[in-house]
Formats: C-alpha cells, structure tokens, sequence
C-alpha cells in the first residue's frame, strides 16, 4: 500500500482548535458528510481516541469499520490505521499542521486498499475525492465554530 494521496488546506485557526475539532469523533456525523456514525472504542490515558468504529454511507459504498489512532506529542498530528472493516482490506491516514502566520496549513494523507479490486487510478482519484470534501467540511466546521 505505497501508494497514497496528499493534499493541503489553509484554515483561519490555531492548531490547537483544529485538533479539538479533528479530535471529536462523535461530533463527525454533523459535519464529516459520509461519516454515519462515529463511536469511541477505546481512549488513552491522556484521553485521545486509541481506537474508533466507523459508520460510512457514501451511497453506493456503505462500510463499518475501525481505525487505531497515534496522536503526536507536540499536537500537531495525528496518525491513523485500520484495524478491522467490510469492504476496507487496508487503510493508513495522517492529519498534520503546520501552523502559518494567521492560520494553520492542514495536510491530509490517505492511502486506502479496497476488499475488492481497483485499478490504481481510480483508487488515487477516489481518495483525492475523499480528501478533498474533508479538508473543505474541516474548514468549514472550524471556521464556522470560532476558530483562531
């Protein structure tokens, strides 16, 4: 699963209150368009999520699945792998900030492996889709929320 999709955004907040927003699981299905249902399987002692179940419904790819989470010391990251899922043979994701000088820049990398076979193209052009929607509801519920 080298292959992986890439792709920033600039938001008008602080890191800090991006990573509170990206750190909301439950939150998900308000603004994260797909996302069903998010649920908190598992949190550390620090009380990030370790592990989170996944309801998605993308019309007509529907998936329950669970991801296992390694959240940067610094704050600025946050790392993700499945763990278990349906239609998912393999997924490896990562938010990462860099803060800018009125904003932070977020970039989101996805490589997703389907139980079912796909031409590499259409994969990369799926996760591109996926990547891109998120970045821009991301956006939008931070900004919309009182960022900075």
């Amino acid at each position: 699963m080298a292959d992986q999709t890439t792709q920033s955004i600039s938001i008008d907040a602080a890191p800090e209150r991006i990573m509170a927003v990206i750190a909301d699981f439950r939150a998900y299905p308000e603004w994260a368009g797909a996302v069903k249902s998010a649920e908190v399987v598992e949190r550390g002692p620090e009380g990030h999520a370790l592990e989170v179940a996944f309801g998605l419904d993308a019309g007509a790819f529907k998936d329950a699945y669970t991801l296992a989470y390694e959240w940067a010391p610094d704050g600025l990251a946050v790392f993700w792998e499945l763990t278990k899922g349906q239609m998912q043979k393999a997924q490896r994701g990562s938010y990462q900030l860099a803060p800018a000088v009125d904003s932070t820049i977020v970039t989101y990398t996805l490589s997703v492996e389907l139980a079912i076979p796909m031409i590499g193209m259409l994969r990369r052009k799926a996760e591109k889709i996926i990547i891109d929607q998120a970045l821009k509801a991301l956006k939008r519920r931070v900004e919309c929320t009182g960022g900075g």
